[in-house]
């Protein structure tokens, strides 16, 4: 079985956005998704604004694109886009 690897960027609607809530509702929907290996980051953009990036390990045999729309769709945040995708076998 190979794996994917997985980096999504979740852009807030604004700074103050409560970055806490959007990484626990994303943590949700990536465990119900089956979805290992959840770690959240914090990158400032500007002007006080910052993205919760969020790796996790998938199975390359499925397709994110469903996880991606239920990211995107988490209160108060404007977008999610995949920024890094590796193969893993193991």
């Amino acid at each position: 079985m190979a794996l994917a690897l997985i980096k999504v960027k979740i852009m807030p609607e604004s700074p103050s956005t409560d970055l806490d809530a959007i990484e626990k509702k994303s943590k949700e929907i990536l465990e119900k998704k089956g979805s290992k290996s959840i770690r959240f980051e914090r990158e400032p953009i500007a002007f006080g604004l910052i993205a919760v990036i969020v790796g996790f390990s998938w199975d390359d045999n499925e397709s994110n694109d469903e996880v991606l729309e239920d990211l995107g769709k988490i209160e108060n945040v404007s977008s999610a886009e995949v920024i890094d995708y590796r193969r893993a076998i193991g």
